[in-house]
C-alpha cells in the first residue's frame, strides 16, 4: 500500500511518499520531499502532485495518509492538516494522525519512561511523556514554563532534537539523548504502524494536537 506523510508542524517541513508491506512490518519509504518554512500553504499541493508523478503515481493509488498533528506552529500545522483532510475526503482513505512528540521519543534508542520534549517559544516547553518499547504509550503531553520542567530533573530520559534546550537540560542535572530534528519519514513509519493496528481516524475527525491554546482563545478569556 502506498503511504503519502505530511509534516508541515515546523519551521521546516517535508513530504513522504512510502509503501507498506501487507506481510510485514516495515515501511520502506521511497522518497522525502523538504518544504521550505513560510510558503507551506503555496508549496504543499503542487509538491504531493509532484511527488507521485516523480513516481508514476496518481493521487487514486495513495492507500492512506498520515499527519503530524501538533504540536507546533498554528499556521503550518493548519495548512498540512487541511489538505490531508481534502485528500482523504475525496479519495475515500483513512489518516493516521503522529504526535510530534512521540516522534521525538521514538527516534532515539532510549527505552522505559522517556520524556520528549521541544522549545515551544515563550520560554515554554512541549513536554511528552512516553513509555517507549517496541512501541510508545502515551503517558501525557504537556505545555510547561521552561523554569518549571528544568527544576526538576528525574530518573526519565531527556529524548530532544534541540541543542540548546538539551544542553540546558544536562546542566540542570537531566539524563539527556540528542536526536536529530524528526522529518515525515518519521511520520511514515510511525504512521504506517498505526494503520496496521487499525488506529485511524476520518477527516472529519482530524485535529490539531497544539496543547498550547491560540493567542485568539487566550485574548478571548481576557476580554
Amino acid at each position: 500500500m502506498i503511504l503519502l506523510a505530511v509534516d508541515t508542524s515546523g519551521k521546516y517541513g517535508s513530504i513522504a511518499l512510502a509503501r507498506t508491506q501487507e506481510d510485514a512490518n516495515a515501511v520502506d519509504i521511497l522518497d522525502v520531499i523538504p518544504l521550505e518554512g513560510g510558503t507551506f500553504s503555496a508549496q504543499l499541493v503542487p509538491q504531493i502532485a509532484a511527488l507521485l508523478s516523480k513516481h508514476g503515481l496518481s493521487k487514486r493509488e495513495v492507500g492512506a495518509f498520515a499527519v503530524a498533528s501538533g504540536p507546533g506552529s498554528f499556521t503550518g500545522l493548519r495548512v498540512g492538516l487541511a489538505a490531508v483532510k481534502g485528500l482523504a475526503e475525496i479519495l475515500g482513505k483513512p489518516i493516521a494522525a503522529v504526535s510530534r512528540l512521540e516522534a521525538v521519543a521514538r527516534s532515539g534508542r532510549s527505552r522505559g519512561t522517556v520524556t520528549a520534549v521541544l522549545d515551544a517559544g515563550r520560554n515554554e516547553i512541549y513536554v511528552g511523556e512516553y513509555n517507549v518499547a517496541e512501541r510508545a504509550q502515551l503517558i501525557c503531553e504537556r505545555l510547561l514554563p521552561r523554569e518549571e520542567f528544568l527544576s526538576n530533573p528525574g530518573p526519565a530520559t531527556i529524548v530532544t532534537p534541540e541543542r540548546s534546550l538539551a544542553e540546558t537540560a544536562r546542566v540542570a542535572g537531566f539524563k539527556v539523548e540528542e536526536v536529530p530534528y524528526t522529518t515525515s519519514d518519521v511520520i511514515a513509519r510511525l504512521g504506517g504502524e498505526r494503520i496496521k493496528q487499525g488506529i485511524t481516524i476520518s477527516p472529519e475527525d482530524l485535529e490539531a494536537n497544539y496543547i498550547r491554546r491560540s493567542d485568539a482563545e487566550i485574548f478571548a478569556k481576557k476580554i
